[in-house]
């Protein structure tokens, strides 16, 4: 059950940086935000998702 629940982190966190990657930002801000969604586990994909996927184009210009 643990490995269901690691490959389930794993492919949403793949997902998300890939996601940040396309994003019309700086290179700077596209390394911050991946570093703190990896770092950050299942906390950091919650908030990604929830609140911070809407709002990095304005957080990083």
């Amino acid at each position: 059950m643990g490995s269901i629940i690691y490959f389930i982190g794993l492919v949403l966190a793949i997902l998300a940086v890939i996601d940040i990657l396309k994003k019309p930002i700086s290179l700077v801000g596209k390394v911050i935000s991946c570093v703190l969604v990896l770092i950050t586990s299942w906390v950091g994909l919650v908030v990604y998702y929830l609140y911070a996927k809407n709002h990095l184009t304005e957080w990083f210009k």
